[in-house]
């Protein structure tokens, strides 16, 4: 066969490749598109009810610390009020952030169709035996992700608004937080959270991909346990049950992950040996 011919059969290939690629995007904006619209129309519920919610003392999260703080006998734990206004200061500021919110929503609740887009790309170009060894990726990853998502949502978020509402370097000044800071921070929370939760399955492939092993997690376990604890302590209030109730998961993500570790290389040792 000519050597122009190969030349041109491989760039074809490649440019098959781009092309499944790109409906692959773009079925996954469509999708996402569909839900911030659905999200946009659905004004009052999302932006009243589950975006405002943590501004709120009726939020899920604070009465559940006031009941807590009833059994426990501790009235710190309970977060009553919520010393702070949102106020929107731009001409177009509550319709940019409508606009926001409506595509953070729609980039949440598509995530799990969004990974199985581009999981559907990646999976022909895989082994059998890889194929084998990652099927159940899109649930894992899309569980993992909808887990953090909820943690940032009920536990890291109403935490944080509590914690700068509180904070205050002078008492003769007013907390009048702008929608826009208060909503991105909110959403960073959240996505961040969703983010953090695929630990486990980075864990996984890096050490399918020999890159990591269990002992090397289990070496360095205690700067990692320490981080996990600055960082409870940075995004929480400076009280040992919030960096606590932030720091757990957190490290239980990270044992789990020296399990999965530890699970793989047993399996290719036993692989090999056979």
């Amino acid at each position: 066969m000519p050597l122009d011919q190969i030349s041109d059969e491989k760039e074809m290939s490649f440019l098959d490749h781009l092309e499944e690629l790109r409906w692959h995007i773009i079925r996954s904006l469509i999708a996402i598109v569909i839900v911030a619209i659905a999200a946009f129309i659905a004004k009052t519920f999302v932006i009243d009810t589950i975006i405002l919610g943590p501004s709120r003392t009726d939020f899920w999260t604070y009465r559940r610390l006031c009941e807590l703080s009833a059994i426990l006998k501790t009235p710190a734990l309970c977060i009553d009020t919520l010393p702070f206004e949102l106020v929107s200061r731009r001409l177009s500021g509550q319709f940019m952030m409508h606009v926001t919110v409506s595509f953070a929503v729609g980039l949440i609740l598509g995530f799990p169709y969004l990974f199985w887009e581009i999981w559907r790309f990646i999976r022909p170009g895989l082994r059998p035996r890889e194929r084998k060894t990652s099927r159940g990726a899109t649930f894992s990853v899309s569980l993992l992700f909808m887990l953090g998502v909820l943690f940032g949502y009920f536990v890291i978020a109403p935490i944080s608004v509590r914690f700068f509402a509180s904070y205050e370097i002078s008492n003769t000044l007013q907390n009048l937080f702008d929608l826009s800071s208060y909503i991105s921070t909110v959403t960073m929370i959240v996505l961040g959270a969703g983010i953090l939760f695929q630990l486990p399955v980075v864990v996984y492939f890096l050490t399918k991909a020999g890159i990591i092993s269990s002992v090397l997690m289990r070496r360095y376990r205690k700067h990692a346990i320490i981080i996990i604890l600055v960082l409870g302590a940075v995004i929480t209030p400076p009280d040992p049950f919030s960096q606590i109730l932030i720091a757990l998961p957190l490290m239980l993500l990270y044992q789990l992950s020296i399990f999965i570790a530890k699970r793989i290389e047993r399996k290719e040792a036993k692989r090999l040996n056979s």
